[in-house]
């Protein structure tokens, strides 16, 4: 019993998948298309092009004034753009982002001095393309034997700039065959690995198939340079067969084979793979041996299973681009997800979210079986499992954290595990008027309250609860500790005229305005500002009010302990004086503690009005005649100053 195995990677990859259905989305909005040479390397797909409007041209000459001119995914060189631009047509550029990339380094390469050196069939339109944007420094080789007979005749370049770059399609065995004959550890020679991805791994599937198989189809176009480099891999192990379609199996005489493989292209559309298939089924007497028996049957329902929009499918990751991503899902189509198909953050790219290899779950969008694709969703699958723990959290009053994401009419968004939750402003936790700029693109944590349960997986979430459950918390946890003359450090969140609320930490307290400095201030604000830390202490505590009075000054800073410590009666200072009365001055003898000079000490003779002799802001010598500690007041002479000098005259 024969048994029929598809290689794992077949068909479309991603640049010819792209460049096809931008012609074909053209040719829907009714666009009047020409594609500069065949769109890919296979005649049933160009001949359906023509069928529906598409004309091809080899050259930007023939374009007609309203055409749009698609470049195919081999592109094209630097000067087929400047025809194009000044032609004035307008241009679609489906050159394969791989490509794309080579055609940049060959470009900076050759601005910074390099020659370059290219990997491929020098007739080839990739081939072309990229020694469009070499300026005419560089040299095709097509395998390793070229190569080597290169440096053999060009020795003097041994000591010179090389940069070596290989078609997307080059065969990765010849390629590492070449790597041997470049001079290793040359600073002077750079090689990039430039061979798509997916060429790579077709042509490894490929290998892999055939070193298996008895005999092996290649299905592809005769031209399809990938497609015959498929042919020369497959050809090493088994007997393999290059045929277009499937019309060419009836000429072909298979032999008897128990494994039977098959591969194709990447020009080669599903659909094509699978009317092999199904041919190949329904007519087994293409092989030598009508008589056995061959169960292709398994293998289609392997290979070409159906599925449905919103299916729930398994794909494994095969390219990862700016803005899609190609999955494998085991049947004859390929997947692409699109970025806004991966997740709702705008600052992540597909590559921030999976690499090749990845094996991710998916959600079936809209199936195309005539073009073999299916167009799959991965943040729908997201959105069900966070969906699923937003309704979870809820139920459990679990604190989430998240990113906003958008500040919008009367709120915040963010996207928590692929769900919209919106957070009302009276819900973010801010005063009622404040901007809610100021909490785009921060983190947050927040509890959801209600869940749309309309089938939107929506969800309404609040910052403010996660916050009044700590404040409480720290209430809780402070008046639990709390003690008169416990200390703590704080910030100050407010001013008033009487004093200054400090945060405990969840919870405030207050420093009276005579509890914040020793002298005499009008605001709090001529002592702390908003935002500084404190260290303050209990004075007193009003469980029942939820009131807690907090102190500032410090003992040690007491200017009149400072001045007892300092001074004593007798003492000649300088004093400023800070106020006048009627019956004499006050004069500051250091910050927070003044004395008072009587009329009758102002001068040696009788003083009528103080303020003929003295003014505010006079600095004078006074001598310390009187300290009375309990009631805190001091006595200052001027006047003794002058009898003293008088008795030393004397004297």
């Amino acid at each position: 019993m024969s048994k029929v195995t598809v290689a794992k990677s077949a068909g479309f990859c991603f640049g010819v998948d792209r460049a096809v259905k931008m012609v074909y989305n053209e040719l829907e909005e009714n666009t009047r298309v020409a594609t500069l040479g065949p769109i890919i390397h296979n005649q049933d797909v160009v001949d359906d092009m023509q069928d529906k409007g598409a004309r091809l041209i080899e050259s930007v000459d023939e374009l007609l004034p309203d055409e749009t001119v698609v470049i195919r995914s081999h592109g094209v060189g630097r000067s087929v753009y400047d025809e194009i631009a000044a032609k004035g047509n307008r241009m679609l550029d489906a050159t394969c982002p791989f490509v794309a990339k080579i055609h940049k380094i060959v470009a900076e390469k050759t601005k910074e001095g390099y020659l370059i050196l290219i990997a491929g069939d020098v007739n080839h339109p990739e081939v072309q393309g990229i020694i469009g944007h070499c300026e005419q420094n560089y040299f095709v080789f097509k395998d390793n034997f070229e190569l080597k007979h290169f440096f053999e005749k060009n020795d003097n370049f041994f000591g010179k700039k090389l940069a070596f770059v290989a078609q997307t399609t080059y065969n990765i065995v010849v390629w590492e065959e070449c790597l041997k004959v470049i001079p290793k550890d040359d600073p002077d020679i750079v090689i990039f690995d430039t061979i798509c991805n997916a060429t790579d791994t077709r042509q490894s599937d490929a290998a892999e198939l055939a070193k298996s198989s008895d005999i092996m189809l290649v299905v592809g176009g005769k031209h399809s340079s990938n497609t015959v480099k498929l042919y020369e891999v497959c050809s090493r192990y088994c007997k393999t067969y290059h045929i277009e379609n499937s019309d060419e199996l009836s000429s072909l005489k298979l032999p008897c084979a128990g494994k039977i493989g098959i591969t194709a292209g990447a020009s080669t559309p599903a659909y094509i793979i699978k009317e092999v298939q199904t041919k190949m089924t329904e007519n087994v007497n293409l092989t030598a041996n009508p008589d056995e028996e061959i169960d292709f049957a398994e293998a289609l329902d392997q290979s070409f299973k159906k599925i449905h929009t919103g299916e729930k499918v398994k794909g494994v990751v095969v390219s990862v681009d700016n803005a899609e991503i190609t999955v494998d899902l085991g049947t004859k189509h390929t997947g692409y997800v699109k970025l806004e198909d991966l997740t709702d953050d705008s600052s992540k790219k597909p590559a921030d979210i999976v690499n090749v290899g990845d094996e991710i779950d998916l959600i079936v969008i809209k199936v195309n079986d005539s073009e073999g694709t299916v167009v799959l969703s991965k943040k729908k699958v997201d959105e069900q499992a966070g969906y699923d723990t937003i309704v979870k959290a809820k139920e459990e009053g679990t604190v989430l954290e998240g990113v906003v994401s958008r500040i919008v009419n009367k709120g915040v968004t963010l996207n928590y595990l692929g769900v919209r939750v919106f957070i009302p402003a009276s819900q973010t936790g801010l005063p009622r008027g404040a901007e809610l700029d100021q909490l785009n693109k921060q983190k947050v944590e927040f509890k959801i309250i209600e869940v749309d349960e309309g089938g939107k997986r929506r969800a309404v979430g609040s910052i403010k609860a996660v916050e009044s459950a700590k404040k409480e918390e720290a209430k809780a946890a402070f008046w639990a500790e709390a003690e008169i003359g416990k200390t703590y450090v704080g910030k100050v969140k407010s001013l008033t005229s009487f004093g200054a609320f400090v945060d405990l930490g969840g919870i405030d307290g207050m420093v009276h305005i005579s509890e914040l400095s020793w002298k005499r201030i009008k605001h709090p604000s001529e002592v702390v500002s908003v935002g500084d830390t404190l260290e303050v202490y209990i004075k007193d505590l009003n469980a029942a009010e939820n009131r807690i009075s907090l102190g500032f000054k410090k003992a040690e800073d007491n200017p009149w302990e400072i001045f007892k410590t300092q001074y004593s009666v007798g003492d000649v200072v300088k004093a400023t004086i800070v106020s006048i009365t009627s019956f004499g001055a006050f004069a500051q003898i250091i910050d927070g503690v003044d004395g008072l000079i009587h009329i009758s000490q102002i001068a040696d003779k009788k003083v009528e009005n103080v303020k003929d002799i003295l003014s505010v802001g006079d600095v004078v010598d006074v001598k310390i005649i009187e300290i009375d500690t309990d009631s805190k007041r001091i006595s200052i002479s001027m006047r003794a100053l002058i009898e003293d000098s008088d008795e030393e005259a004397e004297d």
